[in-house]
């Protein structure tokens, strides 16, 4: 009489069940169950691709950005930014440098550019302002050469006044070709909008930059003072 081998060899596997001339008959054919993917998304899948890049409206904190910030970036922000801080960063050991050269237009001296002035150095950031830096009786456009050479990065305030003085073909005019000759510009669009913009500059609008219709003028102070501290 044929015995249950289970006691001896046990059926730990399908095909010693099968083996047993017991039981083997209910384990013929068996296959142990084979599965396609984990229920958990690995490394390289689409969905977790998509969490470590983010998309639209999701925030991103570049490297430059202390632990603790406050500060939200979007990852259009963190990529534009991001060759600025690599040439802030290369030009850490220049002496007697300022964190940042403002273009303006002279009509938002007293009202937008000395807003943002003021929010920058309030946070630390040294400000090569021509309201401050050119003094009466020196030559405007070679203090702006020398405000230049001396700064780490430029921001340039797009505004209603400077849309017109760029069609002028003025001394902000100027300014702007030195700054776009190098990868050191940060547009800040405010009272207006790229469009408007790339109908006046197309080279400057190009560049991706920030925007206060987006970001209060406080976060965007904050946004350029982390860029340039080092």
């Amino acid at each position: 009489m044929a015995r249950c081998t289970a006691p001896v060899r046990g059926h730990r596997t399908a095909s010693g069940a099968a083996a047993c001339p017991v039981c083997g008959s209910r384990y013929r054919g068996y296959r142990s169950p084979t599965y396609s993917s984990s229920p958990y998304p690995s490394s390289g899948s689409s969905r977790g691709r998509l969490s470590s890049v983010g998309g639209s409206g999701s925030s991103r904190k570049p490297r430059w950005s202390p632990a603790g910030s406050s500060v939200v970036y979007t990852p259009a922000e963190v990529r534009t930014l991001t060759p600025v801080r690599e040439n802030v960063e290369k030009r850490a050991s220049l002496p007697s440098v300022r964190d940042v050269f403002l273009c303006h237009a002279w009509d938002d001296r007293n009202g937008a550019a000395k807003e943002l002035h003021d929010l920058l150095e309030s946070r630390g950031v040294s400000v090569w302002f021509s309201e401050k830096d050119v003094l009466l009786g020196s030559t405007l456009l070679r203090e702006i050469d020398k405000g230049l050479a001396k700064s780490r990065v430029g921001i340039v305030l797009v505004t209603p006044s400077l849309l017109r003085r760029l069609k002028g073909e003025g001394i902000a005019d100027k300014e702007l070709s030195a700054l776009l000759a190098r990868d050191l510009l940060v547009p800040i669009v405010h009272g207006t909008t790229y469009e408007a913009l790339r109908d006046v500059s197309p080279l400057l609008g190009s560049r991706s930059g920030l925007n206060t219709t987006e970001d209060p003028m406080a976060n965007v102070a904050a946004k350029i003072a982390e860029l340039v501290t080092l």
